[in-house]
């Protein structure tokens, strides 16, 4: 039997916008659902699966736009050989507005293999994992590169030592619910459906606690503030997280803890800047010291170097001391520091200064340095003369 056109099963035009396509589907969605036709459920679960089918495809701007294009063909592969299955229906958010005021829809449509939100989450009886936790560590940039071992408090949860866990009073134990016979679950009937909730009176757990512990008040589990020692390898950077094993908080019903992951912040220098795994460090020279060359002392992150500045070195100059930056921190190879030379001129001057400047500048000439020559000539072309 040939499929009928989705837009006629809701019975929209095909300009319907996609408010127009949820309002004809909730009210047909309504009318249509098998606990509302008692008489022919049959039927009435086929009509209900239909527009839901045809709701999924026109509501998914791709499947529709595949669907206005190439029919049923279009939209074949998205249901898998079967045709259409619940497991197919991707817009449980919509059913919550949909659907939210009509009473026990929520676990109906769980029922049919559908996570609406609407029902409790099902509780997990087996070990479950703990969750992790982040914690923020700062260090210095020369901490970053050398390595080093920091001792940091951080809070997380751990079995009560009291209790063992377990969350009933030393001496005591737990009860089998008498509401859900220890299956922490409800069974009940709805239509033709066989569902299923969760116990209020022990909240899913199938076990009550009469006396609880005074420790941790019936938890199983208490905040505790412990140290731990980070190793922080070379190399790091801001953003850079290291995973601590079993440092998270304890899992549930004997499931492992949970990782603690310690994001890294390397704090700025107060004279290097990093780019990567090269340090960049400013260092001013006097003019006397550009013109006629000299040594001078420059810091690194492992103590001061000297370095030779030739004669007539220009402001702005870099020069690169390999192997001074910072260590991969894949644990090959190691950056430069790059030195740029900033040039002091003096603020004030003595009378002997300026005439043995104005002798100097009489001596060589204005236009002879090779900067300035270079930018008058390159003006002397821009303007032509």
């Amino acid at each position: 039997m040939a499929k009928k056109d989705y837009y006629d099963v809701l019975g929209i035009s095909k300009s319907s916008s996609q408010d127009e396509i949820k309002k004809a589907y909730r009210k047909l969605a309504l009318k249509h659902h098998p606990d509302r036709n008692k008489e022919n459920k049959s039927e009435a679960e086929d009509k209900f699966k239909e527009l839901s089918e045809a709701y999924e495809v026109l509501s998914d701007s791709q499947k529709r736009a595949r669907y206005d294009q190439f029919g049923h063909e279009g939209v074949r592969s998205d249901f898998g050989g079967g045709g259409f299955g619940w497991k197919d229906f991707t817009h449980s958010e919509d059913l919550k507005d949909i659907f939210g005021s009509f009473g026990g829809l929520g676990d109906i449509f769980e029922s049919f293999g559908i996570n609406t939100g609407f029902s409790q989450r099902r509780q997990s009886y087996g070990p479950q994992k703990g969750s992790s936790l982040e914690y923020k560590l700062s260090i210095t940039l020369e901490e970053a590169a050398t390595g080093c071992e920091k001792e940091s408090k951080i809070s997380h949860e751990e079995t009560c030592k009291k209790c063992q866990g377990s969350g009933a009073k030393p001496g005591s134990k737990k009860e089998k619910c008498s509401a859900c016979r220890g299956t922490g679950r409800i069974s009940f009937s709805q239509g033709f459906f066989n569902m299923a909730r969760v116990c209020e009176r022990c909240h899913g757990e199938g076990e009550i606690i009469k006396e609880p512990c005074e420790a941790c008040r019936g938890k199983g589990i208490k905040a505790v503030t412990k140290k731990i020692k980070v190793q922080v390898p070379k190399g790091v950077e801001t953003g850079v997280r290291l995973r601590i094993s079993d440092e998270g908080n304890v899992g549930l019903k004997g499931g492992p803890s949970g990782d603690l992951y310690v994001l890294i912040y390397v704090e700025s220098h107060e004279i290097f800047k990093r780019h990567g795994n090269d340090i960049v460090v400013e260092v001013p020279i006097t003019f006397t010291q550009a013109a006629l060359g000299a040594q001078i002392s420059v810091p690194t992150l492992e103590g001061k170097v000297k370095m030779k500045i030739p004669e007539g070195c220009q402001y702005g100059k870099v020069f690169r001391l390999r192997g001074k930056g910072l260590p991969s921190l894949r644990g090959y190879g190691r950056g430069d520091e790059l030195v740029r030379i900033i040039i002091e001129v003096p603020d004030r001057l003595s009378k002997k200064q300026k005439v043995l400047l104005e002798e100097f500048a009489g001596e060589s000439g204005q236009d002879t340095g090779p900067l300035r020559k270079s930018f008058l000539e390159r003006v002397k072309r821009a303007l032509g003369g």
